[in-house]
């Protein structure tokens, strides 16, 4: 009798097969197929996502341009191994075993991050990164356990951050040695050129998602001089070769209305970006100033945009805070865990505190921790799922667990969010509350009435 991989390995190549063959032949109604496919396969937790990607693709939305552009204009192997890896692997097959997991009351994440090095080649204004010492990074052995034996769980998704990663000497080697998992990997892009475009366009089955702080000035004056140029360069080298990549900002108090304007988007997607990234900025680090917060008023503002930009332009944008009403708020612990350079398994890549070390535990018994549970006993922490950070929003949740369970700092300064900064986050947790709240209102009107 053959072995679930077996079985596993011929289930999955036949409905590769299958998916491929109606992506090839390129259609309207193939691709209704396929989102069809997609929507069935979809976690319970995310199948209104889907359900919603599906129906805009019937009205004729611009993320059918999207899929035909990402189909068109992406090199075959990089497609394929987007398709069979992250979908069929990653949401088909591989939902038994998190359903079995379920069932025993194990909580398996969508996707693990892993920061083998914080070590970084720059300097950012306000990153601390580059004191990192190569020294501290994770070994290959480390990284390569975590991988495999997030397999058994039923993970097929990685995403790959720092620091910079590519200073990490084994990151092609991981790639390589994993080609059946689908990696996102977030870099400033000042280490890609000609070699490691050609090493990506073989292996096929990693996305690079490019750091920048908006256009020239802005990204230059934080990242160093001639950076924004050397990623517009990077940017035309992966889309010549066909790689499918992506964006990230933070937005700070100084930079929202750029990096959501339609000069930068249009920008992002005449350089060929498929999906972009939008990340608060949180006072979070060694010197952390919550003068770069933006403020609620802009924060709701990044909302509006996004509607707008989702229902006009070919680009897939998450707006990680703003988009939480379509994952059930926090995703923190739940749907995603963050393991540093040290080893410290964070529930998520803003909340450094840990109780766990991913060298001292399996992956199945750190997603087990009493930190863990105990912030998914308390998820959703507000009512208002347009509010979910324990952080920003809901600060009383992560003093409660720091009284409750015991954890521990896992970066300089981290403690400063329960400590120094108390009176500035309940400050702006009130003020974002009241704006949001006929935000909320509104969209529940809408949605229930669907």
């Amino acid at each position: 009798m053959d072995s679930f991989n077996e079985i596993k390995y011929k289930t999955s190549e036949y409905l590769s097969k299958k998916v491929l063959n109606l992506i090839s032949n390129l259609s309207d109604d193939n691709l209704e197929r396929l989102m069809f496919v997609v929507e069935k396969a979809t976690p319970k937790t995310h199948k209104n996502i889907a359900s919603t990607v599906r129906r805009l693709f019937k009205e004729g939305h611009p993320s059918l341009i999207l899929a035909k552009n990402f189909i068109r204009n992406t090199d075959d192997n990089c497609r394929n191994k987007f398709v069979t890896n992250f979908i069929l692997n990653g949401l088909v097959l591989n939902q038994k075993r998190r359903n079995k997991a379920l069932n025993s009351n194990l909580r398996v994440p969508i996707t693990v991050l892993i920061s083998p090095t914080m070590k970084c080649n720059f300097k950012c204004v306000g990153c601390y990164a580059n004191e990192y010492q190569q020294k501290d990074d994770l070994s290959f052995e480390v990284v390569d356990r975590v991988i495999r034996e997030g397999k058994e769980l039923g993970v097929a998704f990685y995403t790959i951050l720092g620091g910079e990663p590519f200073i990490w000497k084994d990151l092609l080697k991981l790639f390589e040695k994993h080609k059946d998992i689908y990696f996102q990997v977030y870099t400033n892009g000042s280490l890609i050129n000609e070699s490691v475009t050609n090493k990506l366009l073989e292996l096929g089955n990693v996305m690079p998602i490019l750091s920048l702080e908006g256009f020239s000035e802005k990204t230059n004056d934080r990242r160093g001089k001639g950076n924004y140029e050397h990623l517009m360069r990077v940017m035309d080298l992966l889309r010549n070769k066909k790689i499918p990549f992506g964006y990230s900002v933070v937005a700070t108090k100084n930079n929202v209305e750029e990096i959501i304007s339609d000069n930068f988007i249009d920008m992002m997607i005449d350089k060929g970006a498929y999906i972009g990234w939008y990340f608060l900025y949180m006072p979070i680090g060694k010197e952390p100033d919550l003068n770069l917060m933006p403020t609620p008023k802009q924060r709701k503002y990044l909302l509006e945009r996004n509607i707008k930009i989702r229902a006009t332009k070919p680009i897939f944008i998450v707006d990680f805070w703003n988009d939480a009403p379509f994952v059930g708020g926090c995703i923190a612990g739940k749907f995603y865990i963050h393991i540093n350079s040290n080893g410290d398994v964070e529930p998520c890549i803003f909340t450094h505190f840990a109780q766990d070390n991913i060298k001292e535990k399996s992956l199945k018994e750190v997603l087990q921790s009493d930190f863990f549970k105990a912030i998914r006993q308390r998820q959703p922490y507000n009512d208002n799922l347009f509010l979910p950070c324990m952080l920003i929003d809901s600060p009383e949740i992560l003093r409660e667990i720091n009284k409750e369970v015991k954890i521990r700092p896992t970066h300089l300064g981290a403690e400063s969010l329960i400590n120094e900064l108390k009176s500035g986050i309940d400050k702006y947790s009130k003020e974002v509350k009241k704006l949001y709240k006929p935000i909320w209102e509104d969209f529940k009107s809408k949605r229930d009435s669907k």
